[in-house]
């Protein structure tokens, strides 16, 4: 029977998020390009990651926290009818929160999340659905997660989550 240790468990997602973090940082100083995040149920952990290491502000341009259905509309522009039609908690709304945040910024890439993280069903749809996407020259790729854990727990895994989808298409092992 395995026992963890709830701060070993803390050590490695922190160590986890360091390395994805410094690979982010990495490619986008060597690319000389931008990065744009849209987050709505993530509240900012991806932005405070981003920013916990020092030369974020050579490529990390903007992070918007878009939380109410109100503020998706009114700052980001995303459509009542995407809305309406498939939620807020949608891989419509994750894919044209990307698009939306890197075209008002212009920037090269953009991140969005938006989900449930619980702990009650929101819009008919149970706690951990969440949804990322990444945006790049007009392409998105989206993904959809279905997150085990506490809320904080189900914030953090979609924030690494995120990033670890950036990666992937940064690398060109997800062709968005």
């Amino acid at each position: 029977m395995f026992c963890y240790n709830f701060l070993d468990l803390a050590d490695e997602m922190d160590r986890l998020v360091t390395e994805v973090v410094n690979g982010v940082h990495k490619f986008f100083r060597e690319k000389g390009l931008t990065l744009s995040i849209a987050e709505s149920c993530t509240g900012g952990l991806i932005s405070h990651y981003i920013t916990t290491l020092a030369g974020a502000s050579n490529f990390f341009v903007a992070g918007v926290v878009s939380y109410s259905e109100n503020a998706k509309k009114k700052i980001l522009g995303i459509s009542s009818e995407t809305i309406s039609k498939h939620g807020i908690v949608s891989e419509e709304t994750a894919r044209e929160m990307a698009e939306r945040i890197r075209s008002l910024t212009k920037t090269d890439y953009s991140i969005s999340t938006t989900g449930n993280l619980g702990p009650d069903v929101l819009e008919g749809k149970e706690k951990g659905l969440v949804y990322i996407a990444v945006s790049r020259e007009g392409k998105t790729v989206a993904k959809e997660l279905r997150l085990k854990g506490d809320r904080e727990e189900n914030k953090r895994n979609a924030s690494l989550s995120a990033l670890k989808l950036l990666i992937e298409v940064m690398e060109g092992n997800i062709y968005a």
